[in-house]
């Protein structure tokens, strides 16, 4: 048996065969994320829904030649961010996206992220996981509010329940691990006590699924698929790397995250999110990584960019020369990008030794196993974990990052092969199949 699975992403959306006999990814089709509209103040980030469906079109078209047999689609993608949508998930407004910084913009007296903070006290937000971006969904829906601008009927959507939406002309569900900054986590629905403290409390919501089930069909090149999700990216990539309860998750990609798999809410120094099969994922997300490193890379290369030189494979020379680094008294704080471990960056304990590329990224990969220890204990300060599952690939093309993170963390260690949300849709659809009556595994 084949099913489809489908990952929006905020850079790919990527789509794959799943053979569900053989617990494998068969093939894979990819397409870019649609770029941001242009001509937008400074800060926001809004994408054309057309041109978001536009593309998974066109990797359902390419996936449906490969598996014309396939029988159900599977779908997940990127959390936070909010579309407008109509009953029948037609577009009232682009996507804003998760990376959109409008609300840091001054309302009267303070940011509108900060009003929506002042408005919550600690254990509102600790009930909604502790789930406050500039790009939630609620801290967006708020600024929509303040302009007048959320319109009457409308409902709001994940990226991935709108495209669900609109591919199967169904009114638009929202599935628990995609609801981040949204659910009362003490009861697993929708938070309504925060909505009206943020004045939303007329807010039409979408239906909430609090297992993976249908949520309608579609129809393509003769065949008529079930669509499941959407499901939280970050939920399927653990769920596909085969996270148990007791062990440690990192997932390091452009970003990073440290999770723990738990049988209840559990608050504490971290977000709380819904998982599958009945749990919650404590988790702390936003950590630097591939972003900040990339950063890096784009200052040393400028000048080369300039004069018209084209570097044939900088990472390569890079991963090279921090691997012959043995010691190094460099200091690198690589929190470019705004997170729970700050907003700006520095370099210290700079010498003329030390001042070369081996050094910098050297002390770049130590500061991230560094982090991934100091966040680790805040979700367990007892360190209980039996092992460590590495998940995102970068600790597989940068040996030197997953040796330091073996020094710091003395149980085993697991890495993932690849393609984790995808598998985490693979896994689904095996579980949903051996539920369905009269099946057997």
């Amino acid at each position: 048996m084949r099913c489809l699975g489908l990952d929006i992403g905020s850079t790919t959306i990527k789509g794959g065969v799943l053979d569900l006999d053989e617990g494998q990814i068969t093939a894979t089709v990819s397409r870019p994320f649609p770029a941001p509209v242009s001509g937008l103040p400074a800060g926001w980030v809004e994408i054309a829904p057309s041109a978001i469906v536009d593309q998974v079109e066109q990797v359902l078209g390419q996936l449906l030649e490969t598996a014309g047999d396939a029988t159900d689609l599977y779908c997940c993608g990127q959390m936070g961010g909010v579309i407008l949508v109509g009953e029948s998930g037609e577009p009232l407004t682009n996507y804003l996206s998760w990376r959109d910084q409008r609300t840091l913009q001054p309302s009267q007296s303070e940011s509108y992220l900060s009003a929506v903070r002042s408005r919550w006290p600690d254990d509102v937000l600790e009930s909604l996981g502790k789930e406050l971006q500039p790009g939630s969904a609620t801290s967006l829906l708020f600024w929509l509010a303040e302009q007048n601008s959320l319109g009457t009927g409308a409902v709001p959507a994940s990226v991935t329940d709108f495209v669900i939406s609109r591919l199967c002309r169904v009114s638009p569900h929202m599935h628990v691990t995609q609801a981040i900054g949204l659910l009362d986590l003490r009861t697993s629905d929708w938070h309504r006590e925060a909505f009206e403290r943020l004045g939303l409390g007329g807010l039409r919501l979408p239906r909430l699924s609090q297992r993976p089930e249908a949520i309608g069909c579609l129809t393509r090149a003769g065949r008529t698929l079930r669509v499941f999700g959407g499901y939280g990216d970050q939920q399927c990539a653990l769920y596909g790397a085969g996270l148990q309860r007791g062990e440690l998750s990192l997932n390091i990609s452009t970003g990073s995250q440290v999770s723990l798999r738990v049988s209840g809410f559990q608050p504490g120094p971290y977000q709380t999110r819904k998982y599958f099969d009945g749990d919650w994922l404590n988790t702390v997300t936003h950590l630097p990584a591939g972003r900040s490193l990339n950063a890096m890379v784009d200052l040393l290369t400028e000048l080369a960019r300039e004069d018209g030189l084209a570097l044939r494979d900088p990472w390569q020379s890079i991963i090279r020369k921090a691997g012959e680094i043995s010691s190094n008294d460099l200091e690198v704080d690589l929190a470019f990008f705004a997170g729970p471990l700050g907003n700006s960056g520095r370099m210290g304990q700079i010498t003329t030794e030390n001042m070369t590329v081996g050094h910098l990224f050297h002390a770049a990969f130590r500061a991230m196993a560094d982090n991934y220890t100091r966040c680790a204990g805040w979700l367990d300060t007892g360190r209980s974990w039996r092992s460590v599952v590495l998940s995102g690939g970068l600790t597989q093309t940068v040996p030197v990052l997953k040796s330091l993170i073996l020094q710091r963390f003395d149980v085993p260690i697991r890495e993932s092969l690849g393609e984790e949300t995808l598998m985490g849709l693979l896994n689904l659809a095996r579980a949903e199949r051996a539920s369905a009556p009269g099946v057997k595994e």
